[in-house]
Formats: C-alpha cells, structure tokens, sequence
C-alpha cells in the first residue's frame, strides 16, 4: 500500500455499498455539478497482470456518473444505468492515483446523460459515456 499522501480536497467517500467495500478506501470530492471518485490503486484492484481491473474502472466510473447526476440535480432523484460504454485507453498500475471525474453532465426529467476521463496519476487511462434512466424519490 503506497504511503503517498491523499490530494487536497479529497476525504473518504461517503456511500458505501456492498460492491465497493473490497475496494476500500476510497475518496470523494463533490462539487457543484459533479462527485470525483478516486483511490490509491492496489494488490485488490488489479487483474492477473497486475493492472488494475477494467471492471473496476468501469464499476467506479458508472458509480461517479451517476453520482454527478445526482449532485447536478440538487439530490431530488436518483438515478439507474441505461447504458454504460467504456473505452480504455491505457493502463492503471499499482501505487497510481485514479481519479473518475466527470466532465460532462446532462439532466432530465426521463434520461440524463454523462461523460467522465479517469486518470492514473493525471494520465488518462479510460473515457466512459453514460446515460441513466431519471427515477423520482418517494415522498
């Protein structure tokens, strides 16, 4: 496990869930419109090659996107995945900072659609679109 320290801004994400919690710890940075997910990768998040895992760059990109849909909505709505495509463009090593931040959001009251990069130590490694279907929380 690298010693290096957590970027400013970041504290420990504040949804668990029971896919992510292997994967743990993992940071958060909530903005206006936008929630950045990240970690340091590991030996957990890796595959046979010891690259970290696409499921996980994935898994945690879909996560951050809907989660910047959320944030974008003032927290009215939630949201599920419709549509999830994943491009990988590099590699994550072990000891790299993955960021998943999402760059582009679009709400609405059916869909709502999103777009984020996710870096390894700012170089990035994946680009992931997303649309989700808007659900109204119950009163």
């Amino acid at each position: 496990m690298s010693t290096d320290p957590i970027p400013p801004g970041y504290v420990r994400h504040y949804r668990q869930s029971p896919l992510t919690d292997p994967w743990e710890p993992l940071y958060s940075r909530q903005e206006d419109r936008k929630v950045v997910l990240a970690l340091r990768a590991a030996v957990p998040h890796t595959n046979s090659r010891g690259f970290v895992h696409g499921g996980l760059i994935s898994a945690l990109a879909d996560n951050a996107m809907g989660l910047s849909c959320g944030q974008a909505s003032g927290g009215e709505t939630s949201y599920v995945t419709v549509n999830l495509s994943v491009d990988f463009l590099g590699t994550a090593r072990i000891g790299q900072w993955l960021e998943f931040d999402t760059v582009f959001v679009k709400t609405g009251s059916t869909l709502s659609f999103a777009q984020a990069f996710v870096t390894a130590d700012g170089e990035v490694c994946a680009k992931a679109h997303a649309v989700f279907r808007t659900v109204k929380r119950p009163a």
